[in-house]
Parts: C-alpha cells; structure tokens; sequence
C-alpha cells in the first residue's frame, strides 16, 4: 500500500534561495518513485517522479487535490539499486533540479510561494539522506 511505502520528513522549511540535496537509492526492482514538495497532501509544488518502467520523469503539481499539466522528461539518469544524489532548488516562477548526471530541468512553479513545509517520498526507494541549505 502507499502508506507503508511513504517517507515523510516532518518540521521541514523549504525556502526559495535554499538548496535541497537528496541522496536515495531506488530499489532492485523498482517501477517508480516519487518526491512531493508542498503545502501538504493536496497542495503540491512539486511532484517529480522518475518513472523505470517507461524510461522517463514525470513532473506535475497539485492544488486543491487537482493535478495539472504532466510536464515529461524523455531521460532517466537514474539507476534501479544504486544510490544517488540529486539537487533541488526554487525561486517563485520555477524549480531547478540538478540530475545525479549533471543535467538540469525545470519546472514551474505553479502555486507560487517561497516556502513550502510538506514533503514526501513514495514508492520503491530508501532515502538515505536529505539536506538543505
């Protein structure tokens, strides 16, 4: 179920300016695994989701528990069993994301703000650690 494979971080301030590194390792054989950055569970910012099985990311964003627009990255530099590190950062028009490969994508910012306290990672990876500054 969802629940058992959700990861939250509690009493998290994500301020524009600030960076977010991640480091996680996606499981052997995982399908897919997604980050959620936000307000809270129906109000998300950001929600970016590397996809195995169609070789793609995925990002959206959510108000009010509706979603808007998928925005598709036609790469995955991401490997299934091997940890990674990747980058996050934000400003009030958009999300700059550093990829464990050295690329960037962005994606816009859609609800607006300069702080968001939720965040959230599901499906089949294991964070191994979370900064930001």
């Amino acid at each position: 179920s969802i629940l058992s494979s959700l990861q939250k971080v509690k009493d998290m301030a994500f301020k524009e300016g600030q960076e977010l590194k991640i480091r996680l390792k996606p499981k052997d054989d995982c399908n897919t695994f997604s980050i959620n950055i936000g307000h809270d569970s129906e109000n998300i910012a950001l929600h970016f989701n590397p996809r195995f099985y169609s070789d793609n990311i995925v990002c959206n964003s959510m108000s009010g528990g509706s979603w808007g627009d998928e925005q598709r990255q036609e790469f995955l530099p991401f490997s299934r069993g091997e940890e990674c590190k990747f980058y996050i950062n934000f400003n009030m028009e958009s999300f700059y994301i550093k990829l464990p490969d050295g690329s960037m994508m962005d994606f816009p910012n859609r609800l607006g703000d300069v702080k968001y306290k939720y965040f959230d990672v599901r499906e089949d990876v294991k964070i191994i650690g979370i900064k930001i500054k």
